[in-house]
């Protein structure tokens, strides 16, 4: 691409209010950043795409996914969080520990790569597959190579016993890859969490965070687990903080919700991955209730589609339908629907804000990176277009996903993939696959 590109006529969605959106205007790129949103604009020496049959808004943010399980997609579609045949017991106990360091780098290539495709350009890697030092420089490698703006999440694998160098590696990877907070990627501590370990542990990792001055994302409220109280005693203790994004809270009681609005702490659902694993209803009304607007996330490859559009409609869904059912059912006091334009929001501002990136990417604003994506307006699944947002949450899918830019560099033009060699990634995706596979023990599942 020129130093300076323009994305012409298309219906720019910017999400930023004091901006508001146009059904025809002008998005200029200059480098890495938005200079300029309005109609008509004309710059000599632009670059110039035509954007007359796309929607440009920001490209989606998820705020927790797995990526490192990208080679183990749809292996666990029916399996459930707990119970003897479980999440825990089939991909964390039996096939995560068979990960070498090169199948955690493919499946964050699997993953990264499935994530631009569907138009997300900045994600959070919660990546508890450390086994050892080499897998965390494996998996930052891949995030480097994709191109995409990442939060790496440095995780601690619960298969095995805590490694005492555990500590000294996270310090080691802080400062070897995240020096700067002026680049692409990012740091944070993906702790445990309270309700999976000792207090004194949780402790000890949220404080490493806080040390290293990254910010925490933790899994909390998470099946039976969740039910325990246990983010009571971290909240006691002084530790929850604006700097934590709380994942699921989908059994935390109201008292542990309210506790996280106090703090100003932030909150990431991945509602279909929460009800076909049983995690526990979302908690979409009671998050809303409590003044939390939350963003959305993808979780696990294992078990649930890698885009943006079905984590908006499984949210939508789900709050209306709680919503009806409680008018058929008579009651009085109904909370408002959410709108399009929220849920909108939460798979884009609320994603950047709870990634602590709202200052880079969320939004179409001057000043800001060029993060943005084109979605195609023309194909049958969604013209004519009436309401370019409802169309973007309601009627589009991937194959509307025309453009991908990061950082005001393309990722993905005219519905291809950049800077990728697909076919070499699909070979060493099931070679790595296979290998995984067979030193684990697991059995594919039967057709």
């Amino acid at each position: 691409m020129a130093d300076k590109t323009i994305l012409k006529n298309g219906i720019v969605l910017t999400l930023d209010k004091k901006i508001g959106n146009f059904h025809q205007a002008d998005v200029l790129i200059e480098g890495s950043k938005i200079a300029a949103v309005a109609p008509n604009l004309s710059v000599e020496g632009a670059e110039v795409i035509d954007a007359s049959d796309m929607i440009v808004m920001p490209g989606f943010v998820d705020t927790h996914r797995h990526v490192w399980e990208g080679i183990l997609r749809n292996i666990a579609t029916d399996v459930p969080l707990e119970g003897e045949a479980s999440y825990q017991s089939f991909i964390l106990n039996t096939l995560a520990p068979a990960y070498r360091p090169e199948d955690a780098y493919v499946g964050n290539l699997v993953g990264l790569y499935g994530a631009i495709d569907a138009g997300i350009t900045t994600i959070l890697d919660w990546s508890h597959i450390q086994a050892t030092r080499e897998h965390g420089d494996a998996v930052i490698k891949a995030l480097q190579e994709s191109g995409m703006r990442a939060v790496f999440a440095y995780g601690y694998p619960s298969w095995k016993a805590p490694d005492e160098n555990q500590d000294k590696w996270i310090r080691d990877i802080a400062k070897q890859y995240f020096s700067s907070k002026d680049q692409l990627l990012t740091f944070a501590i993906a702790p445990q969490g309270p309700e999976f370990t000792s207090f004194d542990v949780a402790k000890a990792q949220w404080s490493l965070g806080r040390e290293l001055g990254a910010r925490i994302t933790v899994h909390v409220g998470v099946g039976t687990a969740g039910k325990l109280g246990k983010l009571v005693e971290m909240g006691k203790a002084g530790l929850l903080k604006n700097d934590t994004t709380y994942i699921h809270c989908t059994t935390l009681s109201d008292d542990e919700i309210q506790m996280i609005a106090d703090t100003g702490g932030t909150i990431s659902i991945s509602a279909s991955t929460e009800m076909m694993m049983g995690h526990g209803l979302p908690p979409i009304q009671r998050l809303i209730d409590r003044g939390l607007r939350p963003s959305l996330s993808v979780d696990a490859e294992t078990n649930t589609p890698s885009d943006m559009f079905t984590q908006m409609r499984t949210v939508n869904s789900l709050q209306k339908g709680l919503v009806f059912e409680k008018k058929l059912e008579r009651k009085s006091g109904l909370p408002a629907f959410l709108t399009s334009r929220d849920v909108i929001e939460f798979a884009t501002v609320e994603g950047a804000r709870a990634n602590g990136l709202l200052d880079k990417t969320g939004t179409i604003t001057p000043g800001k990176q060029a993060d943005l994506i084109m979605l195609r307006t023309d194909r049958p699944n969604i013209l004519p277009v009436n309401d370019p947002i409802s169309a973007v949450t309601w009627g589009m899918d991937t194959s509307n996903v025309d453009s991908v830019f990061v950082a005001g560099k393309a990722l993905k033009r005219d519905g291809k993939l950049l800077n990728v060699d697909l076919n070499r990634l699909m070979q060493k995706a099931y070679e790595s696959r296979d290998y995984v596979v067979a030193k684990s023990g697991f059995k594919l599942p039967a057709i």
